[in-house]
């Protein structure tokens, strides 16, 4: 074989190869539903925001539907009525959820972020912040729609 001949049969080898690799586009119908009930929107979630818009989901055959549940408590309840297939929250709302005595909670099976998305925020700004400061105050924990221990 002359060098004409390998060096063509080399490429088409490699174009074959390199086709095979490409992800086939789906259809809608090819498609499987998710619901997904974040419980706020948080810059934490960034990859999963990314992921949304670069249509990684797509790729692997989810139509993802992501909806902003505005609180643990009002992600649980999605989760349980079957509003949603997955719920992003603490554990808090499935403890409550289970130690209540529902037949019908939920189980958390992975950590989203690595750190407590939680900050200290105050009403005035303090350049010479110290959490010894915070010694004998009173703060306010939780958000709105956080679930709370009913005693």
């Amino acid at each position: 074989m002359n060098k004409l001949t390998v060096f063509s049969l080399a490429a088409v080898l490699t174009a074959a190869s390199l086709s095979a690799c490409q992800s086939q586009a789906k259809t809608q119908d090819d498609l499987t539903p998710v619901t997904l009930n974040e419980v706020a929107h948080s810059i934490f979630y960034a990859p999963q925001y990314a992921a949304i818009e670069l249509g990684y989901f797509e790729e692997e055959g989810i139509d993802l539907t992501l909806v902003n549940g505005g609180g643990a408590d009002k992600v649980m309840t999605a989760l349980v009525s079957g509003d949603a297939d997955i719920g992003f929250m603490g554990s808090e709302a499935s403890i409550y959820t289970y130690a209540n005595g529902s037949e019908d909670y939920a189980v958390n099976f992975a950590q989203l972020t690595q750190r407590a998305g939680n900050f200290l925020v105050a009403r005035q700004p303090d350049d010479q912040f110290e959490w010894s400061k915070l010694i004998g105050k009173k703060v306010l924990g939780g958000r709105a729609g956080g679930c709370r221990p009913t005693m």
